[in-house]
């Protein structure tokens, strides 16, 4: 007798398995900064002034992610209600462009001029250089243009004057196009960068602090044509470039040598850092954006979410310094006062705090911060007390 019901056995029902699930596409650096500054908002580009101020305050996660994300910082500041209030008048704009044509002219003979008197020692002056066509669509095809005519100029072993070439840097996994003022190839190779500025050089010396923002600019100048060099044979670029500016109150063009080794390193340290938004954008809150379509508040919130390292210094770098600085200044944090005193107060974060530890009422006598504070108190008090009292101070 069968086992099985008539008709024959049962129909085999094939095993069924419970689908796996599959894996989510994990967010790309790309689509999580898209997300940041709204998916219908373009990135804002970083040129080399925004990248040298990036140099500046490496310690400021704020700058280092709106900057990565391509946030424009000026819509975002305006938003808020603290506009940027800094910026290059008309007057100098005109001023430094009739300047920089002036040292350009005849094909650049002045300025190779004084490359070769500040760089090139007992050797003479090139009569002409090779000045390539660096004309070409779009950013990206000039600095393929670029490239091509520094490799060509580098093979050819003579002197070439790239008047405004264009540079790319990768910056948080897109490209940042960069346009120094020129760059020059000597024959052995050897690329320098000139940058030509239109604030005086009195008895061969400038400003500090602009002759500082010049070579943090150019070392991101060298770091970008380092990419190049390192596919170009022979190629070696300059760590000391070329800063041109007016001779003392005159139109007419002098050279100084700047080192910008340690400008560069700094540069390269920040940008490595920026490539790595990815970890400070992983830390804010679901839902942050700094979509210039959201409303004050929204974006207030989104702003105060990123930590910054405001200074005084950055009133002359960044366009939310103002907004950085109103809040540091709520906040009593001692930051306001700068970065100087910032390092002299050690954990000694706010004013109303340093204020309590002066007065005995706050913080430990054995740390040596809050010792010198009292001691300062002290000798401020003895000495009003001996002017109220009609003695004289000593």
């Amino acid at each position: 007798m069968s086992e099985y019901p008539a008709g024959g056995p049962p129909p085999q029902i094939p095993a069924t398995r419970t689908p796996s699930p599959q894996p989510k596409p994990a967010t790309t650096l790309r689509q999580r900064l898209a997300e940041l500054r709204g998916p219908a908002v373009a990135p804002h580009p970083l040129d080399a002034r925004a990248l040298a101020a990036l140099a500046a305050n490496p310690g400021c996660k704020r700058r280092a992610l709106l900057d990565g994300a391509g946030v424009d910082k000026a819509v975002l500041a305006t938003a808020l209600g603290s506009p940027a209030a800094f910026g290059q008048s008309q007057f100098a704009f005109v001023r430094g462009n009739a300047f920089e044509a002036k040292v350009k002219a005849d094909g650049g003979t002045e300025l190779l001029r004084l490359l070769v008197e500040r760089l090139g020692g007992d050797a003479d002056a090139p009569a002409t250089a090779a000045v390539p066509d660096l004309t070409a669509a779009g950013p990206e095809g000039r600095a393929a243009r670029t490239a091509l005519a520094l490799r060509e100029a580098t093979a050819a072993g003579g002197w070439a004057l790239l008047d405004h070439p264009m540079l790319a840097l990768e910056v948080a996994g897109s490209p940042a196009y960069l346009e120094p003022d020129a760059v020059v190839v000597h024959p052995d190779g050897t690329w320098t960068v000139v940058e030509i500025k239109s604030f005086p050089m009195i008895d061969s010396s400038a400003d500090a602090a602009k002759v500082g923002a010049a070579a943090r600019q150019s070392a991101v100048y060298v770091l970008a044509l380092e990419r190049i060099a390192a596919k170009t044979e022979g190629a070696e670029v300059a760590h000391r470039v070329l800063l041109v500016c007016p001779k003392d109150f005159s139109n007419l063009p002098t050279a100084s040598v700047v080192d910008v080794r340690k400008q560069r390193a700094v540069t390269s340290r920040q940008l490595t850092r920026l490539t790595r938004v990815e970890d400070i954008a992983a830390a804010l809150p679901e839902g942050t954006t700094f979509d210039p379509g959201c409303s004050p508040e929204e974006l207030g919130t989104a702003v105060e979410a990123v930590p910054a390292a405001y200074a005084p210094e950055c009133l002359a770098a960044c366009e939310l310094a103002f907004h950085c600085r109103s809040k540091a200044r709520a906040e009593g944090a001692v930051e306001s006062l700068g970065r100087s005193v910032r390092g002299e107060l050690g954990g000694l974060t706010t004013v109303a705090g340093v204020l309590a530890a002066a007065a005995g009422k706050e913080g430990d006598p054995a740390d040596p911060t809050v010792a010198a504070l009292r001691r300062a108190a002290t000798l401020r008090a003895e000495a009003l007390a001996g002017v109220e009292g009609g003695v004289p101070c000593r």
